[in-house]
């Protein structure tokens, strides 16, 4: 099933975070995937941080097919080529956490959404001009949320998605959201170590879905 770009912001928007993982191994990719999916989650970023990242991110994409409403994208994407290379092999959209212009092309000319990761008023005004409708701000935990509250005034329309520092906790994310965050990406928070090393997968479940009810309720 393929995606417009419209459905997977909205879907983004909607839910409000977007879990980022990465791992070597195939089985537990996929595992971590499935929890996820069963604990609520329907837009998922497998971040390309290890040597065998096509290889496993390829894996998850045919894994996918019994999730036909899941959105899976790629994040850690450096330049046009990678970002070619992810699109060909069926990627939904294309995270970074850069702004590089050449990524933009290629994005556009396969209607592809892209979202690239940016620390400066600067970067934030030139994505939007190369037709970014979701910013990455990273890394979150050095700009804060202060930054997000005095920037949203400065751009109209400006849509964030913080990531880096984000924790699975009423204060984190009330602070992110209260200052005009449209969503956060979370990782090691939400994929404990404990949880990965014991493959508790249950537990995970578990995690996702009482993040996705607590980031549910400080939106209300």
């Amino acid at each position: 099933m393929t995606f417009s770009k419209q459905q997977i912001v909205d879907t983004i928007k909607a839910s409000g975070m977007v879990p980022l993982f990465t791992h070597d191994d195939p089985k537990d990719a996929q595992e971590v995937l499935e929890a996820s999916y069963a604990g609520g989650v329907r837009v998922f970023e497998f971040t390309n941080r290890r040597k065998n990242s096509f290889e496993v991110f390829s894996h998850l994409l045919s894994a996918r097919e019994k999730y036909p409403d899941l959105m899976l994208g790629i994040g850690t994407v450096m330049d046009g080529p990678m970002t070619k290379r992810f699109i060909d092999a069926g990627a939904h959209f294309i995270i970074s956490p850069i702004m590089k212009p050449e990524m933009a092309e290629v994005c556009h000319a396969h209607d592809m959404l892209w979202i690239p990761g940016c620390a400066t008023p600067t970067e934030i005004v030139n994505a939007k001009q190369l037709g970014a409708e979701i910013i990455k701000l990273f890394p979150g935990s050095v700009l804060g949320p202060n930054f997000v509250s005095s920037i949203m005034p400065v751009v109209p329309d400006l849509q964030l998605m913080i990531t880096g520092g984000v924790e699975p906790t009423e204060a984190s994310l009330s602070s992110w959201f209260k200052a005009g965050a449209v969503c956060v990406g979370m990782g090691s928070q939400l994929f404990t170590k404990d949880i990965l090393q014991q493959r508790n997968w249950p537990l995970l479940k578990q995690r996702v879905e009482e993040t996705l009810r607590l980031v549910k309720a400080i939106r209300k």
